[in-house]
């Protein structure tokens, strides 16, 4: 099972190849969003590594979101391409589900331990959900705007780590003694092959036609304030 593997849901573009569980190919960019640029370039590499092995490629997996809506835009556009040139099938991976399985390795947690991933959306918003250590959602997907009242009542009664992008901004507001926060935890190619492993043996693909990255809000574009 050759799986490639491509994020592009946040300011990191980064893309994977792997063989089963076992990762053959990362390379990562954090230093802006240059996805159209990059993300090529990227791809391109690992399919001459592919190409250098005689092997092929058994399907494509992509960050699906929520997050940036250009980001994952061309993530799953150029997925879809690929699929369709190859005749081979699309797994789309939670993002938030990405987060939260690199931060729960990082270490060991008890039962009663909820991990929120966030997601920047701006301002004091957030994309966030709840998991559990195993990976089960606790709390749908949704765009919170973080004040100090926010997730009163989860912190109340669990200790909760939040990590992602979203979650530095929120360090002030979310000062309940169960609120921790986990930093350098981003979404990446790499982190994906678990997750995309697991959805191609349960034969989990999505439509390449149809599918659409879950992009949580509708896009909003501004206008300069001298038009």
């Amino acid at each position: 099972m050759l799986l490639l593997h491509i994020e592009t849901s946040t300011n990191v573009c980064s893309v994977a190849l792997s063989e089963n569980l076992h990762c053959l190919f990362f390379k990562s960019n954090a230093e802006g969003m240059n996805h159209a640029a990059l993300l090529s370039v990227f791809i391109a590499d690992a399919l001459a590594l592919l190409k250098s092995s005689g092997k092929n490629l058994s399907a494509v997996a992509v960050s699906s979101g929520p997050g940036s809506y250009t980001g994952l835009r061309i993530g799953v556009s150029t997925a879809k391409g690929l699929c369709y040139g190859l005749d081979i099938p699309l797994i789309a991976v939670s993002t938030l589900e990405v987060l939260t399985s690199e931060a729960i390795k990082t270490q060991k947690y008890s039962d009663n331990v909820l991990f929120c991933p966030m997601i920047d959306a701006r301002r004091m918003e957030v994309y966030s959900a709840f998991y559990d250590a195993n990976l089960n959602l606790r709390r749908e997907i949704s765009a919170d705007i973080i004040d100090s009242d926010s997730y009163a009542k989860i912190l109340d009664n669990d200790r909760v780590h939040f990590f992602g992008n979203g979650s530095e901004k929120c360090k002030s507001m979310l000062t309940h003694s169960n609120a921790h926060f986990i930093e350098n935890i981003v979404p990446l190619a790499n982190n994906m092959i678990p997750l995309a492993v697991k959805s191609f043996i349960d034969k989990k693909f999505v439509d390449t036609a149809y599918f659409e990255p879950f992009y949580l809000k509708e896009f909003r574009t501004t206008t300069a304030k001298d038009k």
